[in-house]
């Protein structure tokens, strides 16, 4: 299936009915007196986010929303039906934007949420509404009211706790099959990933993670080179970044500390608040080097010369070494995010208190 993450579509809501101007017409009752009903109000068109849902690609071919108008009013007091309201399914972590004046409208973030996008007309008024004591032949009538038409954004950020960040291949799709129950594509050249890949890490029975797995960034990314800065947002939900390196690459000329820098200043001109995210230094491939010392070595030198004072992480992606050990820290950290914040309760109220509670009688001093 293709990854759809940003789409335009036009919703329009329903028209209201319009009102009836009806009289009472039976035998015998010569002055039966009004009986035209009002109409009934145009369908809503509302929005609910899905977790069942990764992707946008069913607006990618259906672009128009249109709910149903209201009935029109008739007589003997029968009143319009109300449109059919439609709801439209989207994955949770979806940005709505006003396509002409890009305001937010709505970013989904629970499954099951809903809000509405589109209001639908009120039905107009039947002569029967206009009837008073002084105006017991009202002839008048109203229309229905139109519903409301827009143009709207879709933009889908998924929702991850810990985001993979670094060059293409520097073993991301590697390290995402590793940890968790994510199947990415893998292969021995450059994008191979082509769209945002998410698995669930699992540390315990209760215990789990998300983390997001998006195509290589490169330098140049700015001006169009490689994928650009396309799937960039998908990191903006993000708690932690992993920077993955290839520390030990094919080609002697490659530089990993050049690497680190390069796609730093990229990720600094895409979005300062995604740059100043908390973002770990991930190491991989280091089975190429067998020798201790020799590792040792390597690591201790990329992160002098970077001044690295985050987190540093020494791993194989391939042989799953040194992955436990980043999972356990990586949930950790999540965990303390989201933790609830501890309520320091107010020395004032607990004396208070205690002060307000009646001895026990049961109590031995009491006797």
């Amino acid at each position: 299936m293709k990854f759809v993450d940003e789409v335009t579509i036009d919703v329009a809501a329903g028209n209201g009915g319009s009102g009836c101007a009806s009289f009472r017409r039976e035998k015998f009752i010569p002055f039966g007196g009004p009986d035209g009903g009002n109409g009934g109000r145009g369908g809503h068109v509302f929005v609910v986010g899905d977790r069942n849902l990764n992707t946008l690609i069913d607006f990618r071919y259906i672009r128009r929303y249109e709910a149903r108008n209201g009935e029109a009013g008739r007589g003997s007091d029968q009143f319009g039906a109300a449109g059919a309201d439609i709801v439209l399914r989207v994955p949770v972590g979806t940005i709505i934007r006003d396509g002409e004046t890009e305001e937010v409208i709505a970013e989904l973030l629970t499954h099951g949420e809903e809000i509405i996008l589109a209001k639908g007309g009120d039905g107009g008024f039947g002569n029967l509404h206009y009837k008073t004591s002084t105006n017991r032949a009202p002839r008048q009538k109203t229309v229905g009211w139109p519903g409301e038409i827009k143009n709207l954004k879709l933009e889908l950020r998924v929702l991850a706790d810990v985001g993979l960040l670094g060059m293409p291949n520097a073993g991301k799709s590697t390290l995402i099959t590793a940890i968790s129950n994510a199947r990415p594509k893998i292969a021995d050249y450059p994008f191979t990933t082509l769209h945002p890949n998410l698995g669930v890490v699992r540390v315990g029975p209760s215990q789990s993670f998300v983390v997001a797995d998006v195509p290589g960034l490169i330098e140049g990314a700015s001006e169009g080179a490689g994928l650009g800065h396309y799937f960039l947002r998908h990191l903006q939900r993000t708690r932690v970044l992993l920077h993955m390196v290839d520390a030990v690459p094919f080609d002697e000329g490659v530089d990993p500390v050049a690497q680190i820098r390069a796609i730093a200043k990229e990720l600094k001109k895409y979005d300062k608040a995604l740059y100043e995210k908390p973002r770990w230094l991930v190491l991989n491939k280091l089975d190429m080097l067998p020798d201790p010392e020799e590792r040792k070595a390597r690591v201790k030198d990329i992160v002098r010369r970077l001044r690295w004072k985050a987190p540093v992480f020494e791993i194989s992606a391939l042989t799953r070494e040194g992955c436990e050990p980043l999972v356990r820290a990586l949930y950790q950290h999540v965990a303390a995010l989201n933790a609830p914040p501890i309520e320091v309760p107010d020395v004032r109220f607990v004396e208070a208190d205690n002060e307000a509670t009646p001895p026990d009688p049961t109590d031995p001093r009491f006797r």
